[in-house]
This record gives C-alpha cells, structure tokens and sequence, in this order.
C-alpha cells in the first residue's frame, strides 16, 4: 500500500492506495479540487465541501449515464450478420493458408 497527499479545497488529506495507483489518484484528487474551486466550495466547513463535490460528480456521472443510454444500438438482426461475415472471413482466411504453397 502508498499513501498519497492530496488538497482537496485548500485542506490536506493522506490517502492510501495500491502500489502503482498513486498518479491515477493524484488526478482524480485534482479533478475534485477543480470541481470544488469552480464551484466555490473553497469556504465551506470539510463535510459540507465534500458533500457538494460529491453531488457535481455524482450528476456528472448521471449525465454521462443518461447520454450513453441514449446512444442508438445495434439491430439484434445486424449483429448475427456481421457474426455470420466474420465467420465466413476466418473460413476462408484459414482454407487460404491451407492452400499457399
């Protein structure tokens, strides 16, 4: 384990990590550092600070949940015939190596 400084709102805070995810949770202590200095959190008492950073990130991640739920999927129909012309490349992928001289 490694324990990892962060500021988070102009306060300190020690956080442990695994071995080799100390620059991962650097950038995630930065990302709520800015969230928390956009929003001008810098003033409120620590729980009050990280009870709003935690709602703007929690909304963040809803949005990005919403957007990707809008996204358009693939037709059940048009998946099988891309399984079935993937299939048949490798077949015939395969009866090319077996028949080169």
């Amino acid at each position: 384990m490694s324990n990892v400084q962060l500021t988070i709102g102009g306060r300190g805070f020690t956080i442990a990590c695994a071995d080799g995810e100390e620059a991962h949770v650097t950038r995630l202590g930065e990302m709520i550092d800015a969230m928390v200095s956009e929003g001008g959190l810098r003033t409120q008492n620590e729980p009050r600070m990280l009870l709003y950073a935690s709602l703007m990130l929690a909304d963040q991640l809803h949005e990005a949940f919403r957007r990707l739920d809008a996204q358009p999927t693939l037709d059940p129909s048009a998946a099988q015939r891309l399984d079935q012309i993937a299939a048949r490349l490798e077949t015939l992928a395969a009866q090319m190596e077996h028949a080169a001289p």
